[in-house]
């Protein structure tokens, strides 16, 4: 089962496309790109249509979507972590 998706393998965080994810999971995820399958354990729960951190995102790096910076991290991110609005804010404003 997929639990997640990544687009492009230089890509830092990924979406939950399913329900239910609850912390300490072991999910699996498809890395679009390679056509290949990822492992991750989450440390929250993430509702579907959320995203989840990778790798490790120290305060102020750039967090990858798509293979382009969709924001940056304003709190540091471990990996399997929830990324939302409380740690990730647009580089726009």
């Amino acid at each position: 089962m997929i639990h997640f998706v990544v687009h492009d393998q230089k890509d830092t965080t990924g979406v939950v496309v399913v329900e239910g994810i609850e912390a300490g999971q072991a999910l699996t995820g498809w890395l679009m790109d390679k056509d290949e399958t990822l492992t991750i354990s989450v440390r929250d729960a993430i509702p579907i249509g959320h995203k989840l951190a990778l790798t490790d995102i120290t305060e102020g790096s750039d967090v990858i979507k798509y293979g382009e910076v969709i924001g940056r991290a304003v709190a540091p991110i471990s990996a399997g972590a929830h990324l939302h609005v409380h740690n990730v804010k647009t580089k726009r404003w």
